[in-house]
């Protein structure tokens, strides 16, 4: 791809991931007073998934098991596009995982209503792992092309 085209591709997955950024903080950094009662730390990988698979509302269960993936897939996309040294799937959910990781520290210490949960980074860090194999490993390749040995 040529430079002003990668340069043009690499600007806009910015802006994407800045707005990308504002709506994750908006989602995951807002208090939620009414959720104080219900907010609990979790550390055991997939026990809050129970929780959500046994609710009676079949529905509720889909939008957070479903919105927690979702918030992982734009890392899965943008990052092979913005970092060319983290194009690879181990790169990329790490990055994924780490981010995550700080955002369920800052929500579980600092907002009120919320908490960490283990369940969140490993559901968002599965999104990123959908946005790479859907979209991210080939634009990332598209962008930033292996240069070839002569």
């Amino acid at each position: 791809m040529p430079l002003p085209l990668r340069l043009l591709a690499m600007m806009c997955a910015f802006v994407a991931m800045v707005a990308f950024a504002v709506v994750l903080a908006r989602l995951t950094l807002d208090p939620s007073p009414a959720s104080v009662s219900i907010a609990h730390t979790n550390l055991h990988p997939g026990a809050t998934l129970r929780i959500y698979l046994d609710q009676p509302a079949f529905r509720d269960a889909v939008r957070q098991i479903g919105g927690n993936v979702l918030l992982g897939v734009p890392f899965g996309i943008l990052v092979p596009v913005l970092a060319p040294g983290a194009r690879g799937v181990l790169r990329v959910l790490l990055l994924t995982a780490i981010v995550m990781l700080l955002v369920e520290m800052a929500q579980g210490a600092l907002v009120i209503g919320r908490a960490f949960d283990v369940d969140d980074v490993i559901l968002n860090t599965t999104g990123a792992l959908v946005g790479w194999l859907l979209l991210g490993r080939r634009l990332g390749r598209a962008v930033h092309a292996r240069k070839r040995k002569a």
